[in-house]
């Protein structure tokens, strides 16, 4: 892949004649989500000493969903270039971001991760299905036909096969991707294995309503949000050994010195399983591109350009190597050509 460079001046000089600009920052500028956060550090800290010529870019957290609200609060150099997420954009967020006059977006797909349940390193195995933990965390489940609070108070009550501890789950904020995969993908079809969408509709819930019920965690201290970083999780952990964590894979996988993975529906959470297709419960990674900023921040293009180049996303890559899943060739490369050919959503 070729990549093009631009001074710093001459940045400095589109910057300026650009309409809204008074001057240029000359440093990226990202956010987002906790899950892309190392991937995307790993990436800045190696393109800062690969092109000294610019500055290494600065990579924030704080969540899919608040990186791109700060994104979408308008083009100029008190914004964002770049959003890290761990889910797909959402519509009302895409026209969020057209009414601030971020009009034109580059979605750029990095690779794949697995959501994973984990406990502390020294408790017994785990093997779960989205049953399971539709019963432990749905706010309201369905007994004897009816729809009532969630009465499970204990693991074993919920699956006999799972240990005699209290149920205490630490699961991501509302506010993370990882949340709406977890809702998605566990919550939801636990919710219809069970037959609970079904009673739930039948007691005159619409789709939407019934939808909104199933992935409704309970609020009475067994499910506990977390909104920090997957390390405040493991820290929960630590100081609860009876804990249940949710991770990103990437993350669990460089803590397995302190951490016990489930199995989710018979299968380990891996970068092959989750290559293959097998594992349940993965997802792909995105950050999304200001392109008003192309050409204007110094290194922008270029940093993306280097995201998405092999030594970096490829199957012998330092994020490979790191826990991303690696896209398939041909999917690597249409991520590259619909970035140089300037594809927006």
């Amino acid at each position: 892949m070729t990549r093009y460079f631009l001074t710093a001046s001459a940045a400095a000089i589109a910057l300026a004649a650009s309409a809204g600009y008074a001057a240029a920052r000359d440093q990226i500028q990202i956010a987002g989500s906790s899950t892309v956060l190392p991937y995307a550090k790993i990436v800045a800290e190696n393109f800062g000493e690969t092109y000294t010529n610019f500055k290494t870019p600065v990579v924030e957290s704080g969540g899919s969903g608040a990186g791109i609200k700060e994104f979408c609060k308008g083009v100029g150099e008190n914004t964002i270039d770049i959003a890290n997420s761990s889910r797909k954009i959402k519509e009302d967020e895409v026209k969020s971001c057209a009414d601030a006059g971020v009009k034109d977006v580059q979605e750029v797909k990095i690779g794949y991760d697995g959501i994973v349940f984990a406990t502390d390193i020294n408790g017994p195995d785990w093997a779960l299905t989205p049953a399971d933990i539709y019963t432990a965390m749905a706010a309201q489940v369905v007994v004897d036909g009816k729809l009532v609070a969630n009465p499970n108070t204990k693991w074993n009550q919920v699956n006999p096969n799972l240990p005699d501890w209290d149920i205490a789950a630490y699961i991501p904020g509302e506010k993370h991707g990882t949340r709406e995969v977890f809702e998605e993908k566990l919550m939801t079809e636990g919710c219809k294995s069970t037959g609970a969408l079904e009673a739930i509709k039948a007691a005159g819930q619409d789709d939407k309503v019934a939808g909104k019920t199933c992935v409704a965690v309970r609020k009475d201290g067994k499910a506990i949000d977390i909104d920090g970083d997957y390390t405040e999780t493991l820290a929960r952990i630590a100081s609860n050994k009876t804990g249940v964590g949710v991770f990103g894979l990437s993350f669990y996988e460089n803590n397995a010195d302190k951490l016990k993975v489930a199995t989710v529906e018979g299968i380990v959470p891996s970068t092959e399983t989750i290559a293959k297709g097998e594992y349940p419960v993965s997802r792909p990674l995105y950050f999304y591109v200001k392109k008003a900023h192309l050409g204007v921040v110094p290194g922008l293009k270029e940093y993306v350009d280097f995201f998405l180049d092999d030594q970096m996303v490829g199957p012998e890559s330092p994020l490979a190597e790191y826990g991303l899943v690696a896209a398939p060739d041909a999917e690597r490369q249409q991520q590259r050509d619909d970035f140089d050919a300037g594809k927006t959503m």
